[in-house]
């Protein structure tokens, strides 16, 4: 499956099957009023500080998954897996954030224990 990285999309291969995320508007949209974050500087400077929880990470790839046309929730994407665990999940989360917002918010999170 192709992504076209001008467009913020990415590859991601979950559950042995190749899927693309993409955080739209929309799906930005989406984490803002997750997060509470008053505007996209709210939630870059959230990204940003390189630290996200298991719970953080679902709710991102889900968002991304929506962003590129699949009807899925958070919690099933909490039942997939990835390759090298919680590491090819925070993976996948900094190259989609990198893809976003390029280096404003793709510093690698890091799993809170």
């Amino acid at each position: 499956m192709s992504a076209n990285r001008r467009r913020g999309e990415i590859s991601a291969e979950l559950d042995g099957r190749p899927h693309r995320l993409c955080l739209t508007l929309g799906a930005l949209a989406e984490l803002e009023a997750t997060y509470a974050a008053d505007d996209l500087t709210a939630l870059v400077e959230r990204f940003s500080a390189g630290r996200l929880s298991a719970l953080d990470m679902m709710r991102v790839i889900g968002a991304g998954l929506r962003g590129a046309g699949e009807d899925i929730a958070d919690e099933e994407v909490g039942a997939m897996q990835c390759e090298n665990g919680a590491a090819g999940f925070a993976a996948i989360v900094s190259e989609l954030l990198m893809a976003t917002f390029g280096s404003a918010g793709g510093q690698a999170p890091t799993p809170n224990p």
